[in-house]
């Protein structure tokens, strides 16, 4: 499963500075519907309850885990001026394979308030925690119904249709038992993390155009920057985003695994970053031995160091279809019969592929990105999918091609050459981090539209509730040793 997110278009309000502190508490959130009679929250369709969602229709099962995940929120936070998330169940982009989950982003923005860094954006919610008010009441209604909300979301009404990531709806259980559902739980306080601060926020990342202290306009030079801009730093050109053009912010942009996170706070929990895992590929072929690092799939067996995958083979580029995207022809399932199919990313979803090359009788997939970056991790939901499937990066899979075609010449008699492959783990090598040990940002070449840059990179193991793919072993917890969401946020001024 494929997980997009989309940022809000940010809505500024007239700026202020106002005064006011009181004293740091534990947060309050308040849930609004904007839901019409019976659509999403509304929604009297019974239900049974599940996985202690003692909901008996869907729209209370959905508030439920709402109310939920804010809570969780709430302890984690430290504010004394009220939260307002306005919430709502809307048709969302979808296929049959891939689908737009939810999105949440911060609805009014704010600079040069009391407790702020001079001439620096901040969402509502961090803005009026710093500040000790909330700034924006008394704002007038722009005839959207909130105007002076903190953060809206908004979830796919139509998820596990069949048109629309079929079978795979929202599991609205707080149990973690989502089988081939779509953890909702961890998908909600992903978001709700986006709307808090985890977000570049005012920067338009395909262009590095930043908004006009007006609050009107994306700018090329003379706007003013975010809050998180402070704390990126691209390794590449040796600055942070709060002293780059916008033409190098453009750039450091898709600069996949170049720019990590320099804040204190984060820094100090890095050390819960595993050593890398890597695919280890052997051949008796010169210079083509190596090792890999790769990401893990939401479907099929769980992997881990120590692993056999065995021999590799290619299969075929697709231009049309796809590779992999169709039942395979008798001589691409004579080739992976046995070995590890080795495909290019693209056209369908990666469940797909590796069913197609489990029914051609594959032992393992890996999956080849198709842009430059980091190694993808693999959403998706397929339980009839029982073999291992990994990916690489596209740097990567060219040198496993390569090793694959290099090896036939060093077989034995009447038998060709093969590379083969397991998984291991390098120790020098933080997952997910630069070579500093400070945490990467998500920076694919080419940008993916209101993902890059405003989640922690797919390469990082653990996996972190704020990478761009929700993945299957997150939890709760939101600091060091199980997560950097929190920390990130204390960078920010939480």
């Amino acid at each position: 499963m494929h997980k997009q997110f989309k940022k809000n278009l940010i809505r500024t309000a007239v700026l202020a500075a106002l005064c006011g502190a009181g004293l740091a508490q534990a947060a309050t959130i308040v849930i609004q519907s904007r839901d019409l009679p019976g659509v999403g929250f509304n929604d009297a369709t019974p239900v049974a309850p599940v996985g202690g969602n003692p909901g008996t229709t869907l729209g209370e099962q959905r508030m439920f885990v709402y109310r939920y995940v804010a809570d969780v929120w709430e302890k984690a936070l430290d504010s004394n001026v009220t939260i307002t998330v306005n919430a709502g169940w809307e048709a969302l982009s979808c296929t049959a394979s891939s689908a737009t989950l939810g999105s949440a982003g911060a609805w009014n923005i704010w600079h040069d308030f009391a407790g702020s860094q001079p001439g620096t954006w901040y969402p509502q919610a961090l803005a009026n925690k710093l500040a000790g008010v909330n700034l924006s009441e008394g704002m007038e209604d722009d005839g959207t119904g909130y105007a002076g909300v903190d953060i809206k979301t908004q979830f796919n009404i139509n998820l596990g249709k069949s048109d629309c990531l079929a079978g795979s709806p929202f599991y609205l259980g707080i149990d973690g038992n989502f089988g081939t559902g779509v953890n909702f739980v961890e998908t909600l306080l992903h978001e709700l993390g986006h709307g808090l601060g985890f977000s570049v926020l005012s920067v338009q990342t395909s262009t590095g155009f930043r908004i006009n202290a007006a609050g009107t306009a994306y700018v090329a030079n003379g706007g003013l920057p975010s809050i998180w801009e402070r704390f990126m730093y691209d390794n590449t050109v040796g600055k942070t985003w709060l002293d780059m053009s916008s033409a190098e912010r453009r750039a450091s942009a898709i600069n996949p695994l170049g720019l990590a996170w320099i804040g204190a706070n984060v820094l100090a929990g890095a050390d819960m970053l595993a050593a890398t895992p890597v695919l280890k590929v052997a051949t008796s072929a010169p210079g083509q031995s190596g090792q890999y690092p790769y990401g893990t799939a939401s479907f099929g067996p769980a992997v881990s160091s120590g692993l056999n995958l065995g021999a590799l083979a290619t299969v075929p580029a697709d231009p049309v279809n796809g590779a992999g995207c169709l039942t395979f022809s008798a001589a691409d399932a004579a080739a992976v019969a046995g070995k590890v199919a080795v495909i290019d990313r693209g056209t369908c979803g990666f469940a797909v592929k590796a069913k197609n090359a489990q029914n051609a009788g594959a032992t393992g997939v890996i999956i080849a990105n198709n842009a430059a970056g980091a190694a993808p991790g693999l959403g998706g939901a397929d339980p009839t999918v029982v073999i291992p499937t990994v990916s690489v990066s596209q740097a990567d899979g060219v040198k496993l091609r390569a090793a694959i075609a290099a090896s036939v010449p060093y077989g034995t008699r009447g038998k060709p050459g093969v590379a083969t492959s397991s998984l291991s783990s390098d120790p020098s090598r933080r997952a997910g981090a630069d070579a500093l040990g400070r945490p990467l940002l998500y920076t694919p070449n080419p940008l993916v539209g209101g993902s890059s840059v405003s989640h922690w990179d797919v390469s990082a193991t653990p996996n972190l509730l704020m990478e761009p793919n929700i993945s299957p072993d997150l939890g709760l917890i939101l600091v060091a040793p199980k997560d950097l969401t929190k920390p990130l946020l204390k960078d920010l001024g939480w």
